[in-house]
């Protein structure tokens, strides 16, 4: 349903805890005075950017951010979306954040005003729904005055999605039938007599001013022990949500010291929480969980995980590239047809191995050979070409390669072996053994990320507690060993692929918690699930 499938590369973590990324990734920019001229081409898009999770975006509002060329966006649209414009669009941070507004709201609609006049496809990308206490109306506004072309593009507000993601529908028939939304930045204007009745009641912005509501509402007649509670990042896997009544609510967020962004429901459908809150009982809920898969192959990984509940902050301890020299490849397949056997062990050989037959003068016509393939994800990644794997050993690992190629009588036969740089010999060296002729080449090679060394400090020096370290090959483990030390790593569970990674990580002097079995993504995450229960 996408039109550019995303890749989250942040965990959905509180948006403004960050500094804003250096110009034209998301800067302060400068406020220009904007002129009179008026666009030709140029258009703003008003879009809601949703209550927090990043999936709740709307189809169109992925549509219009595809094709951005400049996105403003603030610290209640979560900067995950971010990944789904263009890389060459410019992002421009404006804050919004309480009590420290960092771009004023005129110096907003002056920069719409003038990147729409330099004709650029503008997105100002708002939390929950523009036109629901997101200003979204002023901004329409003062394009409107200013003959700029616009759309408004509607999201989930907040109030939505926390009654989807704690279990609290705003009506139902055996409650309330009305429903009201109030912002709790103003107290005293708001006529309490009217709206202190309405059977179910959300306030925004309201968590500071709670106090001063409560009593505003007891004293116009709403019961003391009306349910009501406070939401903290709705629909994320750092949900909080407190429950109480309107006359203990404010000495529980005191207590729990709950801080803003939140949202206030009142009303007798909160009791229906403790029976329909779905989102809080996946088996990963609030967990915060670490992926170390190179960033172009962790997608999959972190989707599984989040759809579990955890909370799932990427860090690639890897990155995939061609070989230093392809010489050795290239030559392999220029006498493609030589071959008895080819040996993919990886998925990443897979890609490389086509990559070189493309750019060489022979094609898949060209092969001959029987093919194995080390594991189901390997296997599938070949079978896309629409070639036949007529070997996988039923254990994923090298020791079960090796035995199941004893079995076809290997002796003298020309075996081609694509693979990473670095990679153990014990599949050439036993093939070998048994006589046949075996031609290693290198295909990529992983290396540590530039940004590895920086961001993992970061990232186990933030406080910020972490439950689990996930490492899919040797590579992950020793690169994150290398960058933070092992003594950063300790008390924190690993989960490991398998019994070579896991020998790694115990070389090192960590013991991994749980091991895949089988040596999969489904059995890593099936394993982190199970220990998790």
């Amino acid at each position: 349903m996408r039109a550019r499938a995303p890749s989250w590369r942040l965990c959905t973590e509180p948006q403004g805890s960050k500094k804003p990324p250096p110009h034209g990734r998301g800067s302060e920019t400068d406020i220009a005075k904007t002129g009179p001229h008026v666009s030709a081409s140029g258009k703003v898009f008003l879009v809601g950017a949703g209550p927090g999770d990043p999936d709740l975006i709307t189809v169109r509002g992925l549509e219009v951010l595809n094709r951005a060329t400049v996105v403003l966006y603030d610290n209640l649209a979560n900067a995950m979306l971010l990944d789904l414009a263009p890389e060459t669009a410019e992002r421009i941070y404006v804050g919004k954040k309480k009590a420290a507004h960092s771009v004023s709201q005129e110096e907003i609609c002056a920069v719409l005003l003038e990147k729409a006049r330099a004709d650029h496809i503008v997105v100002r990308l708002k939390g929950g729904d523009p036109f629901i206490f997101g200003r979204g109306g002023e901004e329409a506004e003062a394009l409107a005055e200013a003959g700029i072309p616009f759309e408004v593009v509607p999201g989930v507000t907040a109030a939505l999605g926390i009654a989807a993601y704690t279990g609290v529908p705003l009506t139902h028939r055996g409650h309330t039938s009305a429903v009201s939304f109030v912002s709790g930045h103003n107290v005293d204007i708001i006529d309490w007599t009217k709206v202190g009745q309405s059977e179910t009641l959300v306030i925004y912005m309201g968590l500071t001013s709670f106090p001063d509501i409560a009593r505003n509402l007891i004293a116009n007649g709403r019961s003391p022990d009306t349910p009501a509670m406070a939401v903290r990042w709705a629909t994320r896997p750092d949900q909080v949500r407190i429950t109480g009544t309107i006359a203990t609510l404010p000495r529980l967020i005191e207590e729990r010291r709950m801080k803003p962004p939140a949202t206030i429901v009142v009303g007798e459908v909160v009791q229906l929480g403790a029976r329909l809150n779905w989102f809080e009982r996946l088996p990963l809920f609030g967990q915060t969980i670490v992926v170390t898969r190179a960033a172009s192959q962790a997608g999959d990984l972190s989707a599984r995980l989040r759809s579990l509940g955890a909370c799932v902050r990427e860090l690639p301890a890897i990155q995939i590239g061609p070989p230093a020299d392809s010489g050795a490849l290239d030559a392999a397949i220029a006498h493609l047809s030589d071959y008895d056997w080819i040996l993919f062990t990886s998925v990443n050989g897979v890609r490389f191995f086509l990559e070189a037959l493309d750019r060489s003068h022979v094609d898949l016509r060209s092969l001959r050979a029987r093919i194995c393939t080390i594991g189901p994800a390997t296997r599938r990644a070949v079978e896309e070409l629409h070639l036949k794997v007529d070997l996988t050993p039923e254990v994923y690992v090298a020791e079960s390669l090796v035995a199941s190629l004893a079995t076809a009588d290997v002796a003298g036969q020309r075996i081609l072996l694509p693979r990473a740089a670095v990679a153990r010999d014990l599949v050439p060296a036993e093939l070998s053994r048994m006589g046949a002729h075996v031609d290693v080449v290198e295909a990529y090679r992983t290396t540590m990320p530039e940004s590895m060394v920086p961001r993992a400090r970061e990232l186990f020096g933030s406080g910020t507690p972490i439950d689990w370290i996930t490492v899919t090959s040797s590579s992950t483990v020793k690169n994150l060993v290398c960058a933070v030390g092992a003594e950063t790593l300790r008390g924190i569970k690993l989960a490991s692929i398998g019994p070579v990674t896991s020998a790694t990580a115990r070389e090192l002097g960590l013991e991994a918690t749980v091991e895949a079995n089988p040596y999969t993504i489904d059995g890593l995450v099936e394993a982190i699930r199970n220990r998790s229960r």
